[in-house]
């Protein structure tokens, strides 16, 4: 790496942070498009810094204030710690660039403010490069750079960069910090690569609870409920008592794995963290979507009658509940008094009702709600969403209209969406539009005998048995095997 002597301005560096600024891609600075090249006084104003002396507002555009007005650089961590929108942490890191703050102050507390706003106002990317930066400095991260850091790193999706991170923190002696190993541990397990998060827990002998919810979490969020549930027995047995956050991640695998006597194992946990006043809003809410996995829409709703506080996450467990278990109308009259009480639904939330709409067979509703949706809540139709709507659509035997949805979606169809749409082809007999979905679902799963299975039903219940046989000959020939059903009992 090159050394630039201090006192000597890199140029080029300069250069590259202020393109990064001040780019039309990060209008986090200011409202206006024009590219700069350099930081330059006209770039900063002083309605874009939050002041804690109302109308006497700092000016970064000079580099000594007016009388009576401290020093801005002296009150950076109280500004970024009240910063509402990216522009104003922006604004802030652009005043210290400007006036080489962080070069007089080389101090690791300094970078971490700015890493910490970024990450904290969802502007990740802006917190990984702070870092970089940080990096280039020569200034090394400590136990409260790392934490955060890994978080914004997983936000981004750049699991290489976090095992970088890593490498950093077991070269500083920071791997077996108790808040940067419940990070790294939460690193790997995001990132599907659980035996190196096995490695990173078992590392470490003077483990704390963190260490042992992140591993709770990461297995929970991967799907091994069973595993999730050998860890926990083993943290009981090493003397660790569960807290909130190891509840969510054991009453998510309990209702993953449908077991009911374990839910109410789990419950009585949590009403004794009630009883120790450690009991919140997300306990009651996982209990609420456990009981509803289980099945018991009762015990759910007892749990939910009795909560003091409701937020969207309570009304979704319930909507959510209700409508995998075919209680359509439950599902829709919780969402009509989830409304009425001003609580604003989520994404989440209308898959629920989505698929309430799919069970009750609600064409109408359903196109109702998916329209409200969007205009009065302006929440973009995942890939979820649009798969409720094609299979509604689909068993209602519109299949021209659920083709036409397909083919209406900004993102390309998975198979769970066109698989909906053969299964309703093959109901209603339908071999032009059976034909289309197959070609479709060949070219993301070549090796998948259903297609070909479903395609031949298809033409068997239409009499065409010159294509029956033309299917059983290609699945012969490219030697797909039809995979046997299974069933699993406790």
């Amino acid at each position: 790496m090159k050394l630039i002597p201090k006192g000597v301005v890199d140029l080029k560096r300069e250069s590259m942070i202020s393109r990064l600024l001040f780019a039309p891609s990060h209008p986090h600075v200011f409202h206006f498009q024009k590219v700069h090249r350099s930081i330059s006084s006209n770039n900063l104003t002083t309605s874009a810094l939050p002041s804690p002396y109302g109308t006497a507002a700092f000016d970064p555009r000079s580099e000594i204030n007016p009388p009576g007005v401290p020093e801005l650089s002296r009150h950076i961590p109280s500004l970024l710690s009240r910063c509402g929108a990216k522009r104003d942490v922006g604004a802030i890191h652009a005043h210290v660039l400007r006036t080489r703050y962080l070069e007089s102050n080389p101090d690791a507390f300094h970078y971490n403010n700015i890493i910490r706003a970024y990450a904290l106002l969802d502007s990740p990317r802006d917190a990984v490069l702070m870092y970089v930066s940080m990096s280039h400095d020569g200034v090394l991260p400590d136990c409260y750079t790392i934490p955060v850091l890994l978080k914004a790193v997983c936000l981004c999706s750049e699991f290489e960069f976090g095992r970088q991170v890593h490498c950093v923190g077991i070269r500083t002696g920071l791997d077996c910090n108790e808040y940067c190993e419940s990070g790294f541990i939460s690193l790997y397990s995001k990132f599907g690569d659980l035996g190196s998060a096995r490695k990173v827990f078992h590392g470490n002998g003077r483990r704390i609870l963190g260490s042992w919810n992140a591993l709770l979490a990461g297995l929970s969020q991967r799907g091994r409920a069973e595993e999730v549930i050998e860890v926990f027995l083993e943290m009981r047995r090493n003397g660790f008592f569960p807290d909130g956050v190891t509840m969510v991640s054991m009453m998510s695998a309990c209702g993953s794995i449908g077991d009911f006597d374990l839910a109410v194992q789990l419950h009585k946990y949590v009403l004794c963290a009630r009883g120790r006043k450690n009991c919140d809003i997300l306990m009651e809410n996982s209990v609420i979507d456990m009981y509803g996995k289980c099945g018991r829409m009762d015990l759910a709703y007892r749990i939910f009658s009795r909560m003091e506080e409701r937020n969207v996450s309570s009304w979704t467990s319930m909507i959510v509940g209700y409508a995998m278990h075919g209680y359509a109308a439950e599902a829709l009259e919780c969402f009509r008094s989830m409304r009425e009480t001003n609580v604003r639904p989520n994404y989440i939330t209308f898959i629920g009702v989505l698929s309430a709409c799919v069970h009750g067979g609600m064409v109408q509703e359903g196109r109702y709600y998916f329209v409200m949706m969007q205009e009065i809540y302006g929440i973009v139709p995942q890939m979820q969403h649009y798969g409720c709507m094609v299979d509604l659509l689909g068993r209602a035997g519109l299949l021209d209209d659920a083709r036409e949805m397909v083919e209406s979606m900004p993102m390309r169809a998975n198979v769970v969406v066109l698989g909906c749409l053969m299964g309703a082809c093959e109901k209603y007999r339908n071999v032009k539009t059976g034909e289309w979905v197959a070609k479709h679902l060949k070219e993301l799963e070549p090796m998948n005998d259903g297609v070909y299975v479903a395609l031949a039903n298809i033409y068997a219940s239409n009499g065409m048995w010159e294509e029956v046989a033309r299917m059983r000959s290609v699945l012969k020939e490219q030697e797909l095997a039809k995979v046997p059903g299974f069933s699993l009992t406790d």
